[in-house]
């Protein structure tokens, strides 16, 4: 954080900090890999600490509730890097199965190759608990990737051994839908360049909490290297400006096409935290300031395969992201996902006949009768 900035204004809005050498009203990008000596006390080297990276630092710590944030060059570096610093051999980490699939296998190939025991958890919160009762640190999607889950992160926080570390990729909730350290979190995480950044035109990541985890974080992001440039932190702040407007829109464009489609039988096993015959909508009404942007849907009678079906579309883009202004659409069987077997899908609660939405700023009647264009008259 830069010292002496303002927080928020008399409203509580977050307030971009004014460039303290110059006056502009937009923070410089600081486009340099080192500072003077022996002026650079807090900043030395771009690797380890740059004023426009710090001040989206602070931003999101803002928005969080956090003490501190760390800002990473990808969601994966900031899931890694949290993870590595967090656990030991020899401890034990509870993930879901139904959780982003690199974040996945990162877990069960990589850090049980170093000693970590590994629980996977079936979906939803009853399962994670029982699986974690022992655990030293859980990991968990507040809304799951790709299936949306909904997990309790109160009573996950509640319930837990007192030692252990909660971490929560917020990723698809964003902190306009949820902020998961009021609920007891430990550890916020995010992939920036989804819903926070909005535009798809960075890759970022963050992870957020108390000054002592997130230091030591901080420390190890440093020697691994997983750091933000600041065209990336720039980019990234002039998106938050409008991510409580964006997600607004969002989320009631959202509900409404995710009404639409389960009363379309072309469209089965509609999922969307905001219906009432999501398994986890309760949780969803308590916890949750809106319900998301993500809607995930069958096909079974589809047109062919996905990558034909989709240049069909007119106004939905096929891409393997989520989260920016325009909708766009993914196959997770031949894109997020691929790397699961149809064995492992099905564990998750998804088939190759599962879509994932990603809902913009359109008119959801529009999106509507683009999606129409992939299914069997």
């Amino acid at each position: 954080m830069l010292e002496g900035l303002p927080l928020t204004d008399s409203h509580g809005t977050i307030k971009e900090s004014v460039d303290p050498a110059t006056g502009s009203l937009v923070f410089p990008i600081y486009q340099t890999s080192a500072y003077r000596m022996p002026d650079g006390e807090k900043f030395r080297y771009s690797r380890e600490a740059n004023p426009t990276v710090s001040e989206l630092g602070r931003i999101i710590s803002v928005l969080e509730g956090a003490e501190m944030t760390s800002p990473f060059s990808s969601g994966m570096g900031a899931i890694t890097t949290t993870l590595l610093n967090v656990l030991r051999p020899g401890n034990t980490l509870a993930v879901t199965r139904d959780c982003f699939a690199r974040t996945f296998r990162f877990a069960t190939d990589f850090l049980a190759r170093f000693g970590v025991k590994v629980i996977v958890s079936s979906p939803g919160t009853e399962n994670l608990l029982a699986a974690s009762r022992s655990s030293d640190a859980i990991f968990v999607e507040s809304i799951s990737n790709p299936v949306l889950r909904v997990y309790d992160i109160e009573r996950l926080s509640a319930e837990k051994l007192e030692s252990c570390k909660l971490i929560v990729d917020s990723t698809l909730a964003t902190p306009i839908c949820q902020k998961p350290l009021k609920l007891g979190a430990d550890i916020v995480i995010h992939s920036l360049s989804k819903f926070i950044s909005g535009h798809n035109d960075i890759i970022g990541g963050s992870a957020s909490g108390c000054t002592e985890l997130i230091s030591d974080i901080d420390n190890l992001r440093r020697t691994l290297g997983a750091s933000m440039d600041p065209n990336t932190a720039f980019l990234t702040i002039r998106g938050i400006k409008t991510l409580e407007i964006r997600m607004d829109r969002i989320n009631s464009n959202a509900l409404k096409l995710a009404r639409t489609l389960e009363n379309d039988r072309r469209f089965h096993n509609v999922r969307y935290p905001g219906l009432t015959s999501h398994p986890d909508h309760a949780v969803a009404k308590r916890l949750l300031h809106g319900f998301g942007g993500v809607i995930t849907f069958d096909l079974p009678n589809m047109r062919g395969e996905p990558a034909r079906m989709f240049r069909s579309l007119r106004k939905i883009e096929a891409a393997n992201t989520l989260g920016g202004v325009n909708t766009t659409i993914s196959h997770p069987a031949t894109m997020s996902h691929r790397s699961l077997s149809s064995g492992e899908r099905k564990d998750v609660g998804f088939s190759e006949y599962t879509f994932r939405l990603s809902v913009g700023l359109e008119d959801p009647e529009e999106i509507f009768e683009d999606l129409e264009k992939l299914t069997v008259p």
